[in-house]
């Protein structure tokens, strides 16, 4: 079996020779001046004048992404005249999937699950890739039924399957998972799936849920459970018996800050239930299974935002997940805008912001010019590619007046 996660991963620049779309060699070398520096989340800033953007140390493709670009576009290129699926949407961006659209690659359902070509056309010669959020045991033993290739095409997230493995040894255990995610999410339907395989598993959304789910178990009252959480429990789940022993993981690109605190509350349930010398026998460590590079980009966008700006600016797909966590984070500090991509720049001065709560769009008029001069901050989720963001400060930049020229700004930074 060909292992891609043990290859050596190329830098997101160097993507570019799949496709254009990721390539930006001046925010890559922006990103890698900073490692050798002491303050390594200090924000990239691009200083045009009556323009100033200040843009996330961290931000955009983590390694399990450019791990998943690889295998997906490698894959196409080795394979001409083969059939070539994807089980769902490579990763939660609408240009990296287009691309791979039309360089070949059919998907076989959405990221909402919806079913685009039928398990019935896939043939054992065809090729099947996992995308970067894994798969389900479900949908692995339909493909291994219809000797399909996909094992050695996997390009499942490394930190996603740190986390399948973790709870693995942890059921074994007798220690009930909860999966701290959006149950309709593909890596936590995937995480659910593994898990449940050998133990008990429950989703929680959020903290709100599971101090509701701390007090059934401190109270030994689970009246109310089945009604509230019996569709995103386990099948056979016993809150009676299986809400002894918890170890919290979760979905990769959920905020680890809250991830932490579901844990620690967690922690805190048992101790009272079960008191300080029997802790370890109730509540697991699970540190290790949280994904650095979301900490890291989530960690960057925090610090961004201590500095002093007029907005921010979130760039990514509509249906990423650590990019909406990433709006919700800005959102706290200073009014932010969600946008896809350029496109959503207009040359009247206004912009095209996404609602991701309401799932609506909202055009913003004059967005600039009340102002200027103006600083923005930018960011965006881990499934943009770098082109991308590059594309929106040169456009913002084409917007305000008097601005110096792209390409001396950049040097200068650089120079910084």
């Amino acid at each position: 079996m060909r292992n891609f996660q043990s290859r050596k991963l190329k830098k997101s620049y160097e993507l570019g020779k799949f496709s254009p779309l990721f390539s930006s060699d001046f925010l890559s070398v922006q990103k890698a001046e900073k490692q050798a520096k002491e303050d390594k989340f200090s924000p990239i800033i691009f200083d045009f004048g009556p323009l100033q953007i200040k843009v996330a140390r961290h931000f955009g493709f983590c390694k399990g992404v450019e791990n998943a670009i690889e295998v997906a576009y490698e894959t196409l290129t080795a394979n001409p005249g083969k059939k070539v699926y994807m089980i769902s949407e490579l990763i939660h961006n609408p240009f990296v999937n287009a691309d791979l659209r039309q360089k070949g690659l059919t998907f076989l359902k959405t990221s909402k699950g919806k079913q685009l070509v039928s398990w019935d056309e896939v043939q054992a010669e065809d090729i099947v890739i996992t995308p970067a959020f894994g798969a389900t045991l479900k949908d692995q033993e339909l493909l291994r039924q219809k000797g399909a290739v996909f094992q050695e095409v996997n390009a499942t997230c490394r930190f996603v399957e740190n986390v399948w493995m973790r709870a693995d040894e942890l059921g074994k255990k007798g220690y009930t998972i909860i999966v701290h995610g959006k149950a309709k999410h593909e890596e936590t339907q995937a995480t659910f799936s593994h898990s449940n395989a050998n133990a008990p598993t429950l989703i929680l959304l959020n903290m709100e849920e599971a101090k509701e789910v701390g007090e059934m178990i401190l109270n030994d009252d689970y009246s109310k459970f089945a009604a509230k959480y019996g569709q995103v429990a386990s099948e056979g789940f016993n809150p009676e018996v299986d809400f002894q022993k918890v170890a919290v993981v979760n979905q990769t690109t959920m905020l680890a800050s809250e991830t932490l605190e579901v844990s620690t509350y967690f922690r805190e349930v048992m101790l009272q239930k079960y008191g300080e010398e029997n802790i370890a026998e109730h509540a697991a460590n699970t540190r290790d299974t949280l994904c650095y590079a979301t900490k890291n980009n989530q960690t960057a966008t925090q610090r961004l935002l201590q500095e002093p700006a007029d907005f921010s600016i979130i760039v990514g797909g509509r249906n990423s997940s650590n990019t909406t966590h990433l709006v919700e984070l800005s959102e706290l500090h200073l009014p932010t805008y969600f946008i896809r991509s350029e496109a959503d720049l207009f040359d009247d001065g206004s912009l095209l912001h996404y609602d991701f709560r309401a799932g609506e769009e909202e055009t913003i008029k004059d967005f600039l010019s009340k102002h200027a001069p103006v600083s923005i901050l930018i960011t965006s989720g881990a499934s943009c590619p770098d082109a991308i963001v590059e594309k929106v400060i040169q456009k913002l930049a084409s917007l305000v007046e008097g601005t110096k020229a792209v390409e001396e700004v950049i040097l200068s930074s650089v120079s910084q």
